[in-house]
């Protein structure tokens, strides 16, 4: 086996198509979902892609992606998986993960958002601006919204709350589908007039603005309660035992945070303080 990775590294090899060069230190090599916009797609066109390009230049390398849809299964097929039955793995780097998630080797938080809610105007919404002001609206006009309501999540859990759970219009969280992420789905339903609102993570609602003309929705951030958080930081995550590669992103995040903020700027959601803590505690896998 070791021999045969050996023959990996000083040649190289192509697997599904796909040609690949083991040696990490030529190359920057990213798992991601091709089409999941605004973080990734295989045009290279999201703010994950943008700044996975950003540090493989820092580092001189070459950036690579190993693609494949960010659902169920998708950690196990990419940054854990071997190329074959080789010890070579497929990838090296998520550039989006939860800060707090146990499923990988975490760095430094690079973003901090927050959940928005988004209001279709010109449906007869256009007196919203507070999320109070939905709440207290009169039985019979809460009976009328239809708002996107998802499998999981705290817009679910906030809807639940608000006794607007009845209104709500189910979709998953993960798509599976071919064509569409959920926000590419949320948006097109929202232009379509099958929903009016929708509770979405800071870059899906700031996928959906994007997409039509300035002032064609209202967006209020959902401020975070004892009782819901609606507020998260985002970190890049790598294999466990993976420490140096986790350093050096690390260094990288801190030395490329105004190129990396003028980047994540260019899409259309809230980019809020980083908590301290967040900043100061590392995963730790020993």
């Amino acid at each position: 086996m070791r021999a045969k990775a050996l023959k990996l590294i000083l040649a190289g090899l192509i697997f599904n198509g796909v040609s690949y060069t083991v040696n990490a230190e030529e190359k920057f090599r990213v798992c991601a979902d091709p089409l999941h916009p605004p973080y990734s797609t295989n045009k290279l066109d999201g703010f994950e892609n943008k700044i996975a390009a950003l540090f493989a230049k820092e580092l001189g390398q070459t950036l690579e992606y190993t693609w494949f849809p960010e659902r169920i299964g998708f950690i196990r097929n990419t940054l854990n998986a071997t190329i074959g039955d080789s010890e070579v793995f497929k990838c090296d780097v998520i550039m989006g993960v939860p800060a707090g998630s146990d499923r990988t080797l975490n760095t430094v938080p690079y973003y901090h958002t927050t959940y928005l809610l988004v209001i279709a105007k010109n449906r007869g919404w256009d007196d919203i601006s507070s999320l109070d002001q939905l709440t207290n609206l009169p039985l019979e006009r809460q009976q009328s919204i239809r708002i996107a309501m998802f499998d999981r999540g705290p817009g679910t859990t906030w809807l639940q709350q608000a006794g607007l759970l009845d209104v709500g219009i189910p979709y998953q969280t993960m798509s599976g589908d071919n064509e569409n992420n959920t926000a590419m789905q949320i948006e097109k339903d929202l232009k379509a007039g099958k929903i009016d609102m929708a509770i979405l993570w800071g870059p899906m609602a700031g996928y959906v603005l994007s997409q039509s003309p300035i002032n064609s929705y209202t967006a209020i951030p959902m401020i975070s309660s004892p009782q819901n958080k609606f507020d998260f930081s985002i970190a890049m995550g790598v294999r466990y035992g993976d420490k140096a590669r986790k350093e050096k992103l690390n260094q990288l995040i801190h030395a490329k945070s105004n190129e990396i903020k003028q980047i994540l700027s260019e899409y259309n959601f809230p980019l809020l303080q980083l908590p301290v803590n967040a900043v100061e505690k590392e995963d730790d896998d020993d």
